[in-house]
């Protein structure tokens, strides 16, 4: 892979896992307790009365033998704290006290100094607009009839942007007109006067997983419109992929394990105010790609939470054409809808924290709503039988382009049976339908191995020799030349050599660094399901070396053994030349000598 300006380099956050100690990192947020050579826990990434979850300090590598969530330090922040894996290394270079170098920041082209400067500006604008509203009644009124406390209005950093033209460009004025502009917080008209875009309204700071303010919601007081005037698209704030909230969200909820889709910015507060702090808002837009995205990365569920009305049941199908080729097997997607006239704020007002979590449990599960949605978008009745051929036609085809954008997951597998019912399709339009429904899906995402599903998958002679290579990085000086090991064919060898050539560059390279060389590489799936934690065996066993050596016997033997028949095949057919017989009789030779 060529590197870009920018990358983090591979050798750096190999120092860095040496420099920190995983047994710190993690036993600063669970409490681990000494178990021989290694530590235990209850996970911290699911349910369990039983500790499962191991850490070791050898490996620098954590496993946990209920979920299967393994990996190193920089992979534990990644998703305990939902951090970016740039976010995870440099909160682990902060322990470290040391700084994250960046591959050819030396020769980037000069940028222009505006992003550290515009944080800045909409930082110092939220301090100026959360000043603003103790002096004015009017908004601080508001705010009370909504049952907004002091604690929740601070949490959220609400202000209020007064009348006036230019009350924050007179305050801001040494950012200058065109950084003003650029953040969105000014606005030009046809005759060139830049003036304040948000006056007499109610404040609501839009901040980026970061934390930092990248735009805003402004509430009207009066009668104006819009009731809602959003920031525009600036060079740091894009309303596709951001979420009002979300920051909000992993700071206050301890263990974030599902988010909750609302539509507005009071629907996010009020919840949060009622202990319900797992609530995000699109800005303004429909649920998009890149919004599912980072739920997903986020949290293994999502709850999408509409009014019931038409708009709501639209917003909600949108969102659902947008999740679909993002679903993942071991992730989830429900639908709630909220009775006619109420939205999340005045339902949990109404009802309560305790009843409205209860509401969630009857959420639509995705294939339910799937079922619902498609009638409800194609005019048909809930559950009807088609019998009339265009119905039929419309509903197949509409079905099936949906379909196709899924990925190849058990999801999917559920729901073609019911959509060949709902049809009543024939054997050969049922045929017709699952092929054009499979074309061009993409592949399901890598899905996390449970300690069954781990103890089920096949493991090949090359399989548990890279498992064991990966555990044991020692055992890299018994393969010999990996040059005599390059003219076989044995699926998994290119992981193989991959591994051998990293550890002969680094002989003291860890598991755990070991592994994070892989990250975002086409090897990392297969290293997620081979990294099982399995090998549990005391400092002064042998039992890994022999287990490694016999796999390689077996690995020379096989491919050997391949490559003999090849020639065996080709000898009948065509024949061999003087080359290829000497080659099959030193393959017959060198397979005699192989022990076992």
């Amino acid at each position: 892979m060529t590197n870009t300006v920018g990358r983090i380099p591979k050798d750096f956050i190999d120092q860095l896992l040496t420099r920190v100690d995983i047994i710190d990192v993690i036993g600063s947020r669970v409490p681990l307790k000494k178990a021989g050579r290694e530590y235990q826990a209850c996970c911290p990434f699911h349910n369990e009365k039983t500790a499962s979850f191991t850490v070791s300090p050898t490996k620098q590598f954590y496993h946990c033998f209920g979920c299967g969530a393994h990996g190193s330090a920089i992979s534990f922040l990644m998703e305990y704290e939902h951090l970016a894996y740039p976010e995870a290394i440099e909160a682990l270079a902060r322990t470290a006290g040391v700084q994250v170098p960046r591959e050819g920041a030396e020769d980037a082209p000069k940028r222009k100094p505006t992003n550290k400067s515009l944080y800045t500006l909409m930082e110092e604008a939220t301090n100026w607009f959360q000043a603003q509203l103790p002096q004015n009644p009017a908004a601080r009124e508001y705010l009370q009839q909504r049952g907004l406390s002091a604690d929740i209005i601070s949490r959220f950093g609400i202000g209020y942007a007064p009348s006036g033209w230019d009350n924050l460009g007179r305050k801001l004025a040494a950012y200058g007109e065109e950084k003003l502009l650029a953040t969105g917080m000014a606005t030009q008209n046809e005759a060139g006067k830049v003036y304040d875009r948000f006056r007499e309204r109610i404040m609501f700071p839009i901040r980026d997983k970061r934390g930092r303010v990248i735009g805003f919601g402004g509430r009207v007081l009066g009668n104006d419109t819009p009731k809602y005037l959003n920031s525009p698209e600036t060079e740091i704030f894009h309303k596709g992929s951001e979420l009002y909230g979300l920051f909000e969200a992993r700071q206050h909820t301890r263990k974030l394990e599902r988010l909750l889709v609302v539509e507005g910015y009071m629907d996010v507060i009020a919840l949060a105010q009622y202990g319900i702090t797992y609530a995000v808002a699109t800005l303004g837009t429909a649920t998009t790609p890149e919004h599912v995205r980072l739920l997903f990365r986020t949290v293994p569920e999502i709850i999408f939470c509409f009014d019931g009305d038409r708009a709501g049941k639209q917003a909600a199908w949108r969102a659902l054409e947008n999740a679909l080729p993002e679903l993942q097997d071991d992730k989830n997607v429900g639908f709630l809808f909220l009775p006619n006239g109420e939205d999340p704020d005045s339902h949990v007002r109404q009802i309560g924290k305790e009843a409205f979590e209860a509401s969630l449990q009857k959420a639509l599960p995705l294939t339910k709503f799937f079922m619902i949605g498609l009638n409800n978008q194609l005019g048909f009745r809930e559950n009807a039988t088609l019998n009339v051929t265009e119905e039929r036609t419309k509903f197949v085809k509409e079905a099936a382009m949906l379909m196709a954008k899924m990925p190849n997951i058990l999801q999917k597998r559920q729901l073609m049976p019911e959509l060949v019912r709902m049809g009543a399709l024939d054997p050969g339009q049922k045929k017709i339908f699952n092929q054009y429904a499979k074309n061009n899906a993409p592949e399901a995402p890598p899905i996390r191995q449970s300690r069954l599903n781990e103890q089920t998958v096949r493991r090949t002679p090359m399989r548990h020799a890279i498992a064991l290579l990966l555990d044991y990085p020692n055992l890299a000086q018994e393969v010999g030349n990996p040059e005599q090991w390059a003219r076989y064919e044995v699926a998994g060898l290119d992981l193989f050599l991959a591994i051998l050539e990293i550890i002969e560059a680094h002989p003291h390279i860890q598991t755990a660094a070991l592994v994070e060389r892989f990250r975002a590489t086409e090897y990392e799936a297969a290293l997620s399901r081979l990294t099982s934690g399995q090998f549990q065996y005391p400092a002064d066993s042998d039992i890994p070396l022999k287990e490694f050596r016999d796999c390689l016997t077996q690995i020379r033997r096989q491919a050997q053994q391949q490559q003999l028949d090849k020639l065996l095949q080709q000898e009948q057919v065509e024949g061999l030349t003087a080359q290829e017989r000497n080659d099959l009789l030193c393959l017959l030779s060198e397979l005699h000598h192989l022990p076992g």
